[in-house]
């Protein structure tokens, strides 16, 4: 007989309040939206229709028109999804088609985090696009397009009094729920930089535009991202088409970039070379379904779009916004778009990639299922950036996918037929990658779903922009006590409730602070005399 002496297990529990006191994702409470012209005919409004899934929680909400006054209530479970298709009315109350600003937007509001996607389609021309929460809207931006004919944008305010610059050149001001819709005169707007001086959501919206030249035109729909929310590092997987295209703009000058896996590919306006691109430019690679996938690495943050390539039943061009792996997330819920009929479209697929090293931890729950590993497909795996994509096909058309990795991971979707596609992303985080600190190698927008045991805890920034010589460049305190002006420190923390602030100065001379509260408590569990 043996006797375990009294044990002591200690569990620590760390949250924190910093920002915006939550980790950022794709889901959200309050959404805004607008559609641009899909086709040649102003006139021949085309079905629109907009998907909302709810994860964690059931909700319920309402989606407004702002231009009619009226609204529609929807109650949805978790882990299910809800399919709203417009009116005529209401789609030509959204439907921009001219340049200009007009009150043509959808407002979505709901009890609980949910997330949202919109269709824009006709029979042979369509896009979907994910929306995005107001919580991670910014204001600068840079236009990421691929146009042949009338490449166009559209801007919609979420509060009143916005001024909305293009090229630093004022063209308007916004109330909530105005869009600001422009249409091009000199061809593909690349690499335009938009900017404003309240948060706005930001909509790519090519009329019609083609990679293949031996495809016909297709719409470009995709919601992009702020330039706070870019990255550095970036996979990107390959559909089960010939090949895909890829567009990388940097948001600084001096950017060089790396990557495996693609060649460059020539186009108006784009660059020839991978180094010195100044902001707002970029470069064009093909990625072959051969290359298993293409590595991204850039010095600064750059913003990446992916696209179909198209051709005979592949479908048509389709554009889609691609996170950087530091966007990826533990968990994320997907309702794929089967258009309604009459549609070409016959093919649906989700493409999870995710670390090679951990992807057999994936899991797939449908309509609220057990849990079992992906089916339909294999995965594929990328040396170079350590990763592996599977390209799962979507054949449950009425139940949402529910997707976790604890490693993380990133989702992206698409839909292909003759002369018809449709491509978006549909899982990912917006975490705050141009100011940010790090406890533990843990995003400080992540802290509060993270636990670290009491003890020694490490602090680093990653900060875009610095002062390189300022002496107050950096400077951490703790309980407004300054400690150090250090990139990268350390501290060994006890039982209490800390705030740590740190203040950071930019070459600019302009000067940000990120605060937040750092609470480590143990729990104490004692075992006595334990017999066997």
């Amino acid at each position: 007989m043996k006797t375990i002496q009294t044990i002591l297990i200690a569990a620590a529990l760390l949250t924190q309040s910093i920002y915006l006191l939550q980790a950022q994702s794709t889901e959200g409470t309050k959404f805004w939206l607008t559609f641009g012209q899909n086709g040649s005919n102003p006139n021949n409004i085309p079905d629109l229709q907009i998907r909302i899934a709810a994860k964690d929680h059931s909700a319920i909400g309402r989606i407004h028109f702002t231009n009619l006054g009226t609204y529609k209530d929807f109650d949805i479970q978790a882990r299910q999804t809800y399919t709203y298709p417009l009116s005529s009315t209401e789609a030509t109350s959204v439907y921009n088609t001219t340049m200009g600003i007009f009150n043509k937007s959808i407002c979505i509001t709901s009890s609980d985090p949910v997330s949202v996607y919109a269709m824009n389609q006709h029979p042979a021309t369509a896009d979907a696009t994910n929306i995005l929460p107001v919580t991670v809207l910014g204001t600068e931006y840079y236009q990421i397009s691929y146009s042949c004919i009338s490449d166009r944008y559209g801007v919609v305010a979420t509060e009143d009094n916005t001024d909305i610059f293009h090229n630093n050149f004022h063209i308007g001001t916004l109330n909530a729920g105005e869009v600001y819709y422009r249409i091009s005169t000199t061809g593909d707007m690349t690499g335009t930089f938009i900017s404003s001086s309240k948060p706005i959501a930001f909509f790519s919206l090519s009329r019609g535009f083609g990679i293949n030249p031996l495809s016909a035109l297709d719409h470009g729909m995709q919601q992009l991202a702020p330039i706070n929310t870019w990255g550095k590092e970036f996979f990107v997987p390959v559909s089960h088409i010939i090949k895909d295209h890829v567009r990388i703009v940097a948001s600084q000058n001096g950017t060089n970039i790396s990557q495996s896996g693609g060649t460059i590919h020539p186009v108006s306006g784009g660059q020839t070379s991978l180094t010195n691109l100044q902001a707002g430019q970029f470069v064009e690679l093909a990625v072959p379904l051969s290359s298993n996938g293409c590595h991204i690495v850039a010095n600064h943050p750059v913003g990446v779009c992916t696209y179909l390539w198209g051709g005979n039943n592949y479908g048509d061009a389709a554009i889609c916004w691609l996170p950087p792996k530091e966007q990826s997330v533990k968990s994320a819920l997907i309702a794929p778009f089967i258009p309604n009929p009459p549609t070409n479209i016959t093919a649906h697929y989700a493409t999870v990639f995710t670390p090679t090293a951990t992807r057999d931890n994936t899991k797939v729950s449908i309509g609220g299922g057990a849990p079992t590993g992906l089916t339909g497909g294999v995965w594929i795996a990328n040396t170079a950036s350590g990763m592996s994509f599977y390209k799962m096909p979507l054949t449950n058309s009425i139940e949402a996918y529910y997707l976790t990795n604890p490693a993380g991971l990133l989702v992206l979707c698409y839909g292909v037929g003759n002369s018809e596609s449709y491509y978006y992303p549909a899982g990912f985080a917006m975490r705050d990658l141009d100011a940010a600190f790090y406890a533990n190698d843990i995003h400080f927008q992540d802290l509060k779903d993270n636990s670290f045991c009491e003890g020694l805890v490490e602090f680093r920034t990653e900060i875009e922009g610095l002062h390189p010589t300022a002496s107050d460049s950096i400077m951490w305190y703790i309980n407004d006590v300054f400690v150090t002006s250090q990139a990268t420190w350390n501290k060994t923390f006890e039982n209490g409730t800390y705030e740590i602030k740190l203040v950071v100065r930019y070459e600019n001379n302009t000067y940000a602070t990120l605060t937040g509260t750092l609470k480590i408590q143990a729990l104490w569990i004692k075992i006595r005399n334990v017999r066997y």
